[in-house]
């Protein structure tokens, strides 16, 4: 660590930067910042930055509202905007309590939390997110939202504004350190995507904070707007944040078992068994917004009933083909997130939920090889196939009742996201929508 922090030192003395923003989440996900001096660096790294916490949501009640801010310098990257003249970096930092224990309500100690409980057992969580959004003409909520394009799947739409916002997107990230594997457009009009490449859960979730504000950074410096909101548009698919994921035992990828008819090995079944058992309790994390829910509905591609498959993408979890020769690269794909989650947050229940079923011995149930949309419910119910909780409050019923979620967020965090999602759904619930008034208005 000291190293690494000589490293930034040396690089913001060397390049000539002029501001570092210090980086931290708050609860539901929304990116903060404070910048500071260089003159200021080397006591942020020794003692970290006070700040009311108080001010930031999710965070510190006022009677006990200071903390501190510790910048983590394996974090450190150039920010690849700006002039010559005005270089900026950036660090996510670690929130801690006075006393240098962890803070509570800081969304990347949970997750460091959970991965250290992961690590006591033997494993280290890999994670892949696929990052779908939409770009549209502005951002202005008053009109429906105006796509840039009206391409569909892999469509190659060489000469419009939004191939060269990806363009652009793709090099930002690249130059800030987070490698892409796969960028195109996606099913609906002004949809994209870019797949992340494997790494730690901890990167990965700073790597999501960090996409997030360059795809919309760089949409604004090309006078449009990128979202990711789950279902902007009705009528065609929303974006989600399908996630690939896999446990290592050092350099041995845990999930594969050669002899094995799918290629699973018993902490991958255990895994996938945790997740489904689970899926209903961690759905208002990995889905937090009551647009969440606009998305999982059939006819949509999206994952609406908890079942797993290897080749079936109706299904909740996932198991991909592996390559042959490539069986070291056994993952499965958690298909319900969307791209407006925490991911320090939703990674954290996602693995809880994995581990739970590892630890459990959970048994693995039949694999859905049918189309689970086709079926009549009778059929669905004789297989024992539930579904995904159909709203927010559904979703914070389950989550409320449940001690493995309450464990792995920890009760300061578990006790906010409940009230302030519950505050959101009443706010929405009390809505009267242009739906309404066009379907009853008129004969009532």
């Amino acid at each position: 660590m000291e190293r690494q922090q000589d490293y930034v030192l040396r690089t913001v003395e060397e390049r000539g930067v002029r501001l570092i923003r210090l980086w931290f989440t708050d609860v539901l996900g929304q990116l903060k910042s404070v910048a500071i001096s260089p003159a200021e660096l080397e006591n942020a790294f020794d003692e970290g930055m006070h700040f009311d916490g108080s001010a930031i949501d999710g965070f510190s009640r006022v009677q006990e509202s200071d903390v501190l801010a510790k910048p983590d310098p394996n974090t450190f990257e150039l920010l690849p905007w700006g002039d010559r003249e005005d270089v900026s970096a950036r660090m996510f930092c670690d929130i801690l309590n006075h006393d240098g224990t962890p803070f509570e309500g800081d969304p990347r100690q949970v997750l460091k939390r959970n991965l250290d409980r992961a690590r006591e057992k033997g494993f280290s969580f890999m994670v892949a997110p696929e990052m779908e959004f939409f770009y549209f003409e502005d951002g202005d909520p008053s009109h429906l939202p105006r796509p840039l394009d009206s391409g569909s799947y892999f469509d190659l739409t060489t000469a419009d504004v939004a191939s060269d916002l990806r363009k652009r997107t793709l090099q930002v990230l690249e130059a800030m350190g987070i490698p892409v594997e796969y960028s195109f457009h996606e099913d609906a009009p002004s949809q994209h995507e870019i797949d992340l490449r494997y790494t730690d859960a901890l990167s990965m979730a700073d790597n999501v904070m960090t996409f997030r504000l360059v795809v919309r950074e760089i949409a604004l410096e090309q006078g449009a707007y990128a979202t990711f909101m789950p279902k902007p548009l009705a009528g065609v698919q929303g974006s989600g944040m399908h996630t690939h994921m896999s446990l290592f035992e050092g350099d041995r990828n845990a999930f594969h078992e050669p002899g094995d008819q799918y290629g699973l090995s018993k902490v991958a079944r255990g895994f996938i068994a945790g997740l489904l058992h689970h899926a209903g309790e961690i759905t208002a994390v990995t889905n937090q917004i009551v647009n969440s829910y606009k998305r999982l509905i059939v006819g949509y591609e999206a994952p609406v009933y908890v079942t797993w498959a290897r080749n079936n993408r109706s299904a909740l979890v996932r198991v991909p083909v592996t390559k042959r020769g490539k069986e070291s690269s056994t993952r499965i794909e958690y298909r319900a997130p969307d791209p407006a989650c925490n991911p320090y947050l939703a990674f954290s229940v996602i693995l809880a939920a994995g581990l739970r079923g590892i630890e459990g011995g959970y048994e693995l149930p039949s694999e859905s090889s049918t189309n689970v949309f086709e079926m009549t419910p009778e059929e669905r119910a004789a297989e024992g196939i539930q579904p995904l909780p159909q709203s927010l409050s559904d979703a914070l019923d389950l989550m409320e009742e449940s001690e493995l979620v309450a464990e792995a967020l920890g009760e300061h965090i578990f006790e906010w996201f409940l009230r302030n999602k519950r505050a959101e759904w009443f706010a929405y619930k009390s809505q009267v929508t242009q739906f309404e008034l066009d379907r009853y208005l008129p004969n009532l």
